[in-house]
């Protein structure tokens, strides 16, 4: 009883009120830090050409009202109606996600399937140390832009989605974190598997991908943001707009949106918007499904590696 009071003083201390609020203040003001210029963007891209212009845009949309000529808090759309009417953004916006598929795909398969055999001993998998660091060497000596791009021209791969998705498919520094967790695993768990009468094969489809769900989650989000923000690789191997990926496509549209702008013809939505709300909505629909992926994936960051994997 005496050990119970003495917990619940040390809980209402002032000293610990004080701490805690100290500490909440402190994480609440990263959060804003965080939070204040992706509202700006997004209250930005939703405005008006005359306050963007004016740079009267905070942290809320601001509207026109030509009669009093005066700013206003109000939503305008006309920046996403000017993207989303564009048989190009959809087209680039489709290519961006069978890209994201089909790299998450193969890379996963590739990353996977290499970081199991190097997480063996040697005894297990002679040569081992060789082929990691020759993986690893790769990290830091790159054979360079040039000779990449004419390997990717003689396979024929130009102007096609495969020249976005294989060359990025064995990333060495997923290949290494993934072997370094593997060898963490319990060898206890491997052995089991094998008394049970399991190859290596369902070994590492029953034992080990099921407890590097973690691991696996942070590699999904390494891949899926890499290869969602990646441009430059569609600006050099698309010869046509029509193939860009939509990065590729809204580096293109910052570069060369004033000629665009003012050769279209729809004067009444092209009034209304300007370069700054423009770019801000590119950003805001860039960054969107990023946004929605991450939350998915949180859980397993929070959730414990191998915890309770192995009981003594």
């Amino acid at each position: 009883m005496a050990m119970q009071k003495n917990k619940n003083k040390i809980k209402t201390t002032l000293s610990r009120k004080i701490f805690l609020a100290a500490l909440f203040l402190f994480f609440a003001l990263v959060c804003l830090m965080c939070l204040v210029p992706f509202l700006h963007v997004l209250a930005l891209s939703f405005s008006h050409k005359v306050p963007s212009l004016q740079h009267a845009v905070t942290l809320l949309p601001l509207d026109f009202n030509e009669e009093l000529q005066v700013s206003q808090i109000g939503v305008d759309l006309s920046s996403y109606l000017f993207l989303l009417e564009r048989d190009e953004f959809k087209s680039a916006f489709l290519i961006s996600v069978v890209r994201v598929v089909l790299a998450l795909a193969s890379s996963l398969a590739v990353i996977t399937l290499a970081a199991y055999p190097l997480s063996k001993s040697k005894e297990v998998f002679k040569g081992r140390t060789v082929y990691a660091w020759f993986i690893m060497a790769t990290m830091f000596i790159s054979g360079g832009l040039v000779p990449l791009y004419v390997t990717i021209q003689r396979l024929g791969m130009m102007n096609t989605i495969w020249s976005l998705v294989i060359p990025g498919c064995a990333q060495p520094f997923l290949i290494v974190l993934l072997l370094n967790f593997f060898r963490g695993i319990p060898k206890a768990l491997e052995e089991a598997a094998f008394l049970d009468g399991a190859g290596q094969f369902r070994t590492f489809l029953s034992v080990y991908l099921p407890l590097s769900l973690p691991s696996l989650a942070t590699i999904t989000l390494f891949i899926v943001v890499n290869n969602w923000n990646a441009w430059f690789d569609g600006m050099i191997y698309m010869s046509s707009p029509k193939n860009y990926p939509l990065q590729t496509y809204l580096q293109t549209m910052i570069t060369s949106s004033s000629q665009q702008m003012m050769t279209r013809a729809r004067a009444e939505l092209l009034r209304n918007i300007s370069d700054r709300t423009v770019k801000s909505a590119q950003i805001f629909i860039a960054a969107l499904p990023m946004l929605v992926l991450y939350p998915f994936l949180q859980r397993f960051f929070m959730s414990g590696m191998i915890l309770g994997s192995v009981k003594e």
